[in-house]
């Protein structure tokens, strides 16, 4: 077996570089990246034609909408295919170049979807005719669609439809709730087409069924110079309107409220968005109680069809559909890194939000970065890979607010009745010595285990441990000086579980401190706390990553199949933790924790001071 050291800097450096998680645990390709669009070029048929409906759409306020498109086409191939392009104006002659091997493109964006003609119409290529049907969100924007021959590596324009919007394209739509900086602070976040310049954005809301008020919101943007590279700044691109973020304070602990986001124009009416509802925070030690959801790596996915040649995130839609099945019974969500897997295609961020709209509108959601949100060389990312897409981080840090006091740095703590999160960012230093190994610290440190008992360490890649296949051909079972620097912190400050993503499986460990199960337990764990369980939950929904040969002791359960897991406290000494697969929600790992004040207190080894004032 092969052991990375890295006795020389030189050697670290080679391994930053080297260490693309996207080509070894998380990775997978990005439909959109398979269309040359740059490669494109005009092969107009005069008899071909596509013809899309209805034109209008959303005329009953509604922010997804099917549409019909009818293609002919009089000299049809295997591999033609229908992109769906927003803004409608598509063709362009002037598009900048990113890179010396850049082409001047007649076409400078991708498309936001496609579909193979033959997908929906197995007698297309011998009669040219088909009919399919697309599922369009509002982006505030047109839409056309446009039929191509050359299959995806050397398109040929065929043909283009008549350009068909919703009624509003502008509309505030797809509110993201997440946690403030305050335990009775709720946070919303949503995206609109409606800059400062035309309006002023605000949420009304109010206790349900007691009066409203108003809560003003921020608004934050950003152009293509904010980007690092291409995609994101070439072909990817595209105009993310504008994100609001208002604050809603003073929240009654478990009180209902209701909120409607709303955008006045500057000539004195109005836009909203429909009525949504949520609850709020239990007041920090509460006893009563509450369900937590984590897992990592899921992405987005379409439900027409479209862009599924390679079964990209197949799992996806599974995940986003369990947990909106049992979301009366769910309180708080946290997505622990690589969100979209958008990697430099902006369209995709607007696919994702509406795709968990009907989470995100209801219960926090909380996100921690990954390396397909942040990393990109030479922009501070702790590791040097193209993960991102040309991102290095401005998607993640403006689509969704995190409670940090510098979103740049993505790493906060949050509170939630009996449990208390650090929430790390595997993507920037967390060494000792560094800021952040400053702010873990302080962060478990800061934990009332008196009142809240459950203390949970949150991070994107595995900075525990993991014999996932990746990590275990390196022989390092873990990101290399991850757990070497942060152990003595877990065990020190008594962290019950540590969770992680990028490994796309499950995974538990035993309760563990240096390599050494410190408690045979397997489905139950009570008296002294005396290591840290580590938690894989990387199969949110992007392809699945496979477990080494060599089972590792400390390894109690694995599963290569997509799904999360569900944590509920039922009281300051009992807490349940469930592994759900997203096909079914069966569970298929459990184990139940009983712990009284005192055994949390309890000195185990290197967890309290060799010596105290009294000796």
């Amino acid at each position: 077996m092969r052991c990375l050291t890295f006795e020389s800097g030189v050697a670290f450096l080679l391994y930053l570089l080297l260490h693309s998680a996207a080509g070894g645990y998380a990775g997978g390709v990005q439909p959109l990246s398979n269309v040359a669009i740059h490669k494109a070029r005009l092969a107009l048929e005069d008899a071909a034609y596509v013809k899309a409906s209805p034109v209008r759409l959303g005329l009953e306020g509604e922010d997804t909408q099917w549409v019909t498109v009818e293609i002919v086409n009089p000299k049809p191939t295997q591999d033609d295919w229908i992109g769906v392009f927003s803004p409608a104006k598509f063709n362009s002659s002037n598009c900048p170049a990113e890179n010396k091997q850049d082409e001047v493109p007649l076409i400078c964006s991708a498309p936001i979807k496609y579909q193979f003609a033959n997908y929906s119409n197995s007698n297309y290529a011998s009669n040219g005719r088909g009919q399919m049907r697309f599922l369009l969100i509002n982006q505030r924007a047109d839409f056309s669609f446009g039929l191509f021959g050359g299959g995806l590596e050397n398109p040929k324009l065929i043909a283009i439809s008549n350009v068909i919007s919703f009624s509003n394209p502008k509309a505030p739509v797809y509110p993201r709730l997440a946690l403030g900086k305050s335990w009775n602070e709720m946070t919303v976040t949503w995206t609109s087409g409606y800059g400062t310049n035309e309006a002023l954005p605000f949420v009304e809301w109010g206790p349900k069924w007691g009066s409203l008020t108003r809560s003003p919101a921020g608004t934050l943007t950003f152009n293509r110079g904010s980007m690092c590279g291409s995609p994101a700044r070439t072909y990817g691109w595209r105009d993310p309107g504008f994100i609001h973020t208002s604050f809603l304070k003073e929240l009654w602990p478990n009180a209902e409220y209701t909120y409607k986001l709303g955008h006045q124009l500057f000539n004195g009416s109005y836009i909203w968005s429909k009525t949504y509802s949520f609850q709020a925070s239990p007041f920090p030690g509460q006893n009563s109680v509450q369900q937590v959801i984590i897992f990592g790596d899921m992405g987005k996915a379409e439900r027409d069809g479209s862009n599924e040649f390679n079964n990209y995130q197949p799992g996806s839609l599974n995940t986003t559909d369990m947990i909106v099945k049992d979301l009366d019974n769910i309180d708080i969500v946290f997505h622990i890194g690589d969100i979209t897997y958008a990697n430099g295609y902006l369209s995709q961020w607007d696919q994702f939000t509406a795709q968990v709209e009907p989470i995100t509108s209801r219960v926090p959601y909380m996100v921690a970065s990954g390396n397909h949100e942040r990393d990109w060389p030479n922009t501070g990312s702790f590791y040097s890979t193209l993960d991102s897409g040309g991102e290095c981080g401005v998607l993640a840090e403006t689509m969704y607010y995190v409670p940090a006091e510098n979103r740049a740095k993505y790493w906060y703590s949050t509170d939630f009745g009996m449990f208390h999160f650090c929430i790390a960012d595997s993507e920037q230093d967390w060494r000792e010595g560094s800021e952040q190994y400053k702010f873990i610290e302080q962060c478990l440190a800061s934990a009332d285990r008196k009142h809240q008992p459950w203390l949970i360490f949150i991070a994107h890649r595995v900075l525990g441990y993991s014999s996932g296949e990746g990590y275990a051909s390196e022989g390092s079972y873990a990101e290399p000086m991850g757990r070497e620097s942060l152990q003595k912190l877990w065990q020190k400050y008594r962290v019950d579980i540590a969770f992680y993503g990028h490994v796309h499986n499950y995974e538990r460990t035993c309760p563990i401190y240096q390599n050494q199960c410190v408690n045979n337990g397997v489905s139950h764990y009570s008296g002294t706390m005396n290591g840290t369980i580590h938690v894989v939950a990387g199969g949110g929904g992007s392809h699945l990553s496979n477990f080494g040969e060599l089972v590792p002791s400390w390894s109690l359960k694995r599963d290569v199949d997509y799904g999360f897991v569900k944590l509920t406290a039922f009281n300051h000494s009992s807490l349940l933790f469930e592994y759900k697969r997203s096909s079914d929600g069966s569970v298929h790992d459990s184990f139940t924790i009983s712990r009284d004040y005192r055994d949390v207190l309890a000195c185990v080894h290197d967890s309290c001071s060799p010596t105290t004032l009294a000796t």
